[in-house]
């Protein structure tokens, strides 16, 4: 019996090798697929080219005679100058889809859907990722899509390579709402458990036992498991920055109001993240907030962030 067209190996642009695009790309070369990947600093793609990626030059050039693109970038303003920027994604002819693993404001993705099928007539997947770079890695990420579903069975083709869980969840826009109440979700379980590490520390509990002594009760959670360990001690490889957190954060407000949402618990992590922000600990790990509760930890967390 002949595999499932779902499965074929496909043509792929990647635009995008960051800390979580480069392992993506991994897989998908391992998956058997070809990929041709652009990066705006180029020297990120030679790792990758060893593996057998086509470094291509400009983003319209990877995706030339593609089956479909995916892009893994860091904001809205990114994401637009990548797709409709000189040489962008927009240019080519005959791209059935652009899979988009960024977080950016739902309304963005629905206008950029709107104006890339005018302009190319591709469709556009909002995919948002949750799992981090151990989930790329194991093939486990969780992957929420928004848009129309004509070409979801490709798409997910390619996004099997890394996920483990990949959901429709809907009309264009729909996978970003949905990663929005996933950075919530995360984001006020990391402020809580920082805030419990802090009362720990100051009653007499020794952290690294925290984790464990909470593992199978209802105060368990995989935020507690792998961030518990991180807040004790700053580790050298960072697994997701909190800049990036307290970008997501300020997209789930901007949404809230607009939607009449009430968010009272999310607004005081908000606060929280920016205050650590403010401190220098931006391009530290998330887990660096737990330094506003343990000021012992600031000078090992700024060191993460490169501030000392």
């Amino acid at each position: 019996m002949s595999a499932p067209a779902t499965q074929r190996p496909l043509t792929l642009a990647f635009c995008g090798l960051g800390l979580m695009g480069a392992p993506m790309v991994r897989r998908l070369l391992a998956a058997g697929h070809t990929v041709r990947v652009w990066n705006r600093s180029p020297a990120k793609a030679a790792p990758l080219a060893a593996l057998g990626a086509q470094v291509a030059a400009t983003p319209a050039e990877a995706a030339q005679g593609a089956d479909g693109a995916l892009m893994c970038l860091f904001d809205a303003d990114a994401v637009e100058a990548v797709v409709f920027g000189e040489n962008g994604l927009a240019q080519v002819r005959g791209l059935r889809w652009l899979a988009d693993h960024s977080s950016i404001h739902p309304q963005r993705t629905r206008d950029f859907a709107a104006r890339l099928q005018a302009a190319s007539g591709a469709h556009w997947l909002d995919a948002p990722v949750s799992g981090g770079i151990g989930g790329v890695e194991a093939g486990t990420l969780a992957i929420m899509v928004g848009g129309e579903a004509t070409h979801l069975d490709e798409a997910f083709g390619a996004l099997r390579a890394y996920a483990g869980n990949i959901t429709h969840m809907g009309s264009s826009g729909a996978g970003q709402a949905t990663k929005l109440c996933n950075q919530t979700l995360v984001a006020t379980a990391v402020v809580a458990l920082a805030e419990a590490i802090g009362f720990a520390e100051r009653n007499g509990i020794a952290i690294e036992r925290l984790a464990p002594a909470l593992a199978g009760g209802w105060a368990d959670s995989k935020p507690l498991q792998v961030f518990a360990p991180r807040m004790a001690q700053a580790q050298p490889q960072i697994i997701g920055a909190l800049a990036t957190m307290l970008k997501d954060i300020d997209t789930v407000a901007a949404v809230a109001r607009d939607s009449g949402a009430p968010m009272p618990v999310t607004g005081a992590v908000q606060q929280v993240l920016r205050m650590a922000d403010a401190m220098g600990l931006g391009e530290a790990e998330l887990s660096a907030v737990v330094a506003l509760m343990t000021p012992q930890r600031l000078g090992p967390f700024l060191a993460q962030a490169g501030k000392q």
